[in-house]
């Protein structure tokens, strides 16, 4: 009997029922979304739109419980134990950073609270699964491995501009992809004979200021490193590129659309979206220990002609 006809059935006598009856409704199933950069579509509307596909509406069959860093990662650890103990069924979670707290936050309670996550890098090298095949343990979801593709980035860059062209990458130094991908970078350099330098920014601040510097140095191109919070800054830094005239090559494409000189790497919102069909898989009691990580097989290179026309 569907509950609708149940409460109709009892018209006038569900005054005397109405804890019990209340009380044996299914409580509504909780997602912890814990984000290391901001609510920027790129993530909240592929969440919506996983989540669609597996069956769920916010507000509807589910509760969504946001916490964004905003790119202050030092923040993450605190937001990760209040989802923890509202407490959810499921967190998600978007970048490196949020998927490394999460792992220490869901062990707090018994049994580990499901983590899927989605970033940029290794989940094996980063000791959250023990395989892509077998995750084992109570988290998985899908990387964009876009953090590894900083080379590539660079050779792109660099057949634009010329062998003789100056060339830098801009990082996160707080986020922990930001390591392993300036030495990527940075060995690639080496072996292409390519000089590189290595910005920083943490926030909007500090990004106006690297781009700035870029100009003063006359640096003629820059990598735009893979972060979570620079993910919702795309459209800041292709108008500063163009504010400065410094080309620029980026890991999204929307960085392209949004004026940027191009981009390489597979769909970020298409990974977040992955990983959102994951969470209600769990949802619906799948186990992440079987659930295979998922990785991108697709990746595009975007090229906005206008920009290119007037960077060469």
């Amino acid at each position: 009997m569907e509950r609708r006809e149940f409460i109709t059935l009892l018209g006038g006598a569900a005054a005397a029922w109405p804890v019990v009856a209340l009380g044996q409704q299914p409580a509504m199933p909780v997602v912890g979304v814990l984000g290391a950069g901001s609510a920027a579509p790129l993530t909240t509307v592929a969440l919506a739109q996983g989540l669609k596909e597996s069956g769920y509406t916010e507000g509807e069959n589910v509760r969504i419980e946001y916490r964004w860093a905003r790119g202050a990662y030092d923040l993450l650890p605190t937001m990760a134990d209040e989802l923890v103990n509202l407490p959810v069924n499921v967190l998600a979670t978007f970048g490196t950073a949020a998927a490394r707290v999460a792992k220490a936050a869901s062990a707090k309670v018994s049994p580990p609270v499901p983590v899927v996550f989605s970033f940029g890098s290794d989940p094996v090298a980063e000791g959250l699964v023990a395989s892509l095949n077998r995750p084992g343990g109570n988290m998985t979801g899908s990387t964009s491995i876009a953090g590894s593709l900083a080379p590539k980035r660079l050779e792109l860059l660099r057949a634009v501009l010329g062998d003789d062209a100056m060339l830098a990458i801009l990082i996160n130094p707080d986020n922990p992809l930001a390591g392993p991908e300036r030495a990527d970078a940075e060995t690639a350099a080496r072996t292409l004979g390519q000089r590189l330098e290595v910005l920083t920014a943490r926030n909007e601040t500090e990004i106006d200021a690297a781009f700035a510097t870029l100009k003063q140095r006359h640096i003629n191109g820059v990598i735009i490193a893979v972060d979570t919070f620079y993910f919702g800054q795309m459209r800041r830094m292709a108008a500063l590129a163009a504010r400065f005239a410094v080309p620029a090559i980026g890991p999204l494409q929307e960085f392209a659309a949004a004026g940027g000189l191009m981009t390489y790497g597979p769909s970020i919102r298409e990974v977040n979206r992955q990983a959102a069909i994951y969470v209600g898989k769990v949802l619906k009691g799948s186990r992440p220990a079987d659930l295979p990580v998922m990785q991108p097989t697709k990746f595009e290179l975007v090229i906005n002609l206008k920009t290119l026309s007037r960077s060469v």
